[in-house]
């Protein structure tokens, strides 16, 4: 069985890892780690008679997950206290939204850069209040810095000097130049206060941001963490009105394909007439699943199909051409 199907059997079906050997281990902890969900993978494995070895690792990713847990939120402290002062409506996003909410997709979930939404009219506050809290430039090429604050969602990313934490802060969940053009307003006006002020999105609209980012504005790296996320929110929150924002969002089709894929890989409930495949579902799980048992990415030209097509999504043809032929002459090439 392919390494990447092996932990998505893991992750749906806890008790399939028992009749793994030392090598089977080996390539599902690889897997698990190169997709980001060891951690996952080390709650849902706890309690089973496993290999000493691995429950070392397991116990390891438990511990990480849980300090990358208490940083990320106290991240999100500093970015409250930052912005305070100029009361713009601050929506926590991902990883870091579903452990301030404490939903179930945070469970083991390992959490990157803080993302946050506000109001793309209040942007340039928001900038200037983080500035002087301490978050510097990462991207100090021109060309990039034009192209996030022309084309993109979000402002170029900021690093904090002292604490060495990244902060995406965006104004909508697409590139403007994408041919969705999500309900940022909708976002903003229906998102949920949490006690200390934050916001969140609603549910709905957390499973919309979910396959936006994982189906209309990426190449699908990372996605089995991506559906593992709606998978959990599924599990927590149910469809009801799912469709209609999804609709309201123009991400009706990508919420469908990413149901059916979670559905496939980790048994997402969902409609049965939702799960009726398309002739492009089967290239999508392959995508999904190209590891190796090292956790190595494989299949390189169907990453390179769906890093191309990522960028088709985003921007109109000669926007696109303009824009990779830059990128490969100062050097860059694509994972």
């Amino acid at each position: 069985m392919n390494p990447a199907a092996v932990l998505a059997r893991a992750l749906r079906d806890p008790a399939s890892v028992l009749a793994l050997d030392s090598a089977g281990w080996t390539a599902l902890l690889a897997v698990a780690r190169a997709e980001q969900l060891i951690g996952t993978l080390a709650h849902r494995v706890q309690g089973l008679a496993i290999p000493s070895a691995a429950t070392r690792v397991l116990e390891d990713a438990r511990a990480s997950v849980e300090q990358g847990r208490v940083a990320a939120l106290w991240e999100a402290e500093m970015a409250r206290r930052a912005l305070a002062g100029t009361n713009i409506p601050v929506v926590l996003l991902k990883g870091t939204a579903y452990a301030a909410a404490g939903f179930a997709a945070a469970t083991g979930r390992s959490i990157g850069d803080l993302d946050i939404l506000v109001p793309r009219a209040r942007i340039d506050e928001a900038e200037a209040a983080l500035l002087a809290a301490g978050w510097e430039w990462v991207k100090p090429d021109p060309y990039d810095d034009a192209y996030y604050r022309r084309w993109m969602h979000e402002l170029p990313p900021l690093i904090h000097r002292e604490r060495d934490r990244m902060i995406d802060v965006h104004h909508t969940i697409l590139p403007l130049t994408a041919r969705i053009t999500p309900d940022a307003e909708g976002l903003l006006a229906d998102s949920v206060a949490l006690e200390n002020g934050l916001r969140i999105l609603a549910p709905a609209d957390m499973i919309c941001h979910a396959a936006a980012h994982l189906l209309a504005d990426g190449d699908l790296a990372g996605g089995m963490r991506n559906l593992w996320d709606i998978h959990c929110l599924i599990g927590e929150f149910g469809i009801e009105g799912l469709e209609a924002r999804a609709v309201r969002h123009g991400l009706l089709s990508a919420v469908h394909r990413a149901a059916r894929q979670a559905n496939d890989l980790y048994g997402t409930s969902i409609p049965e007439r939702w799960r009726v495949w398309d002739s492009a579902d089967p290239l999508y799980r392959r995508r999904l699943l190209a590891r190796d048992g090292w956790g190595r990415p494989t299949r390189r030209f169907t990453r390179l199909a769906f890093y191309i097509r990522s960028h088709w999504l985003r921007m109109p043809p000669h926007l696109l051409a303009r824009h990779l032929w830059t990128k490969w002459r100062k050097g860059h090439v694509p994972a």
